[in-house]
């Protein structure tokens, strides 16, 4: 067999749908999806961000984005306040009600970390997750490579 006769995405996709499942279950209680948690944690963490840099830390389209943050803004976790530097943009900032369940989302993300890996050291999952972020690096380089053929057509 080859290594590229072996399927690894549906697994991959598969691991990914059921964590954010089993997230978004045991975060109900503070009406967060695991989505707006991310947004929520990364704007806790570096107060002020623009909604294009938020988009750029979390990895999703700015627009996608954006309905995050006007969901979160709605349920009273995020405000956005003016640019002193350029009227037309607003900076993020969470509120009083996000920071009081920063801590309460951290201990559910452990947990749910926990249970996903019973049973499995701690390395071998470094050798998981080495292996897939050089999967994730080599995709990126298909990207890199892609645009560059696309603008030198």
């Amino acid at each position: 067999m080859k290594i590229e006769d072996i399927s690894f995405g549906y697994l991959l996709s598969d691991v990914t749908l059921l964590v954010r499942k089993h997230f978004d279950r045991r975060a109900s209680k503070f009406g967060l999806t695991r989505a707006q948690w991310r947004a929520v944690k990364v704007l806790n963490l570096r107060e002020g961000l623009r909604q294009t840099e938020l988009a750029d830390f979390l990895e999703m389209e700015p627009i996608a984005v954006g309905r995050v943050i006007d969901r979160l803004q709605a349920a009273g976790f995020v405000e956005r306040r003016p640019d002193p530097a350029d009227r037309r943009a607003w900076r993020l900032h969470t509120s009083e009600q996000a920071r009081s369940v920063v801590d309460d989302m951290e201990v559910i993300a452990r947990g749910l970390r926990k249970d996903a890996t019973a049973g499995i050291s701690i390395d071998e999952l470094q050798q998981a997750l080495a292996v897939i972020a050089r999967i994730k690096e080599n995709l990126l380089a298909l990207e890199q490579d892609e645009a560059g053929i696309a603008a030198s057509s």
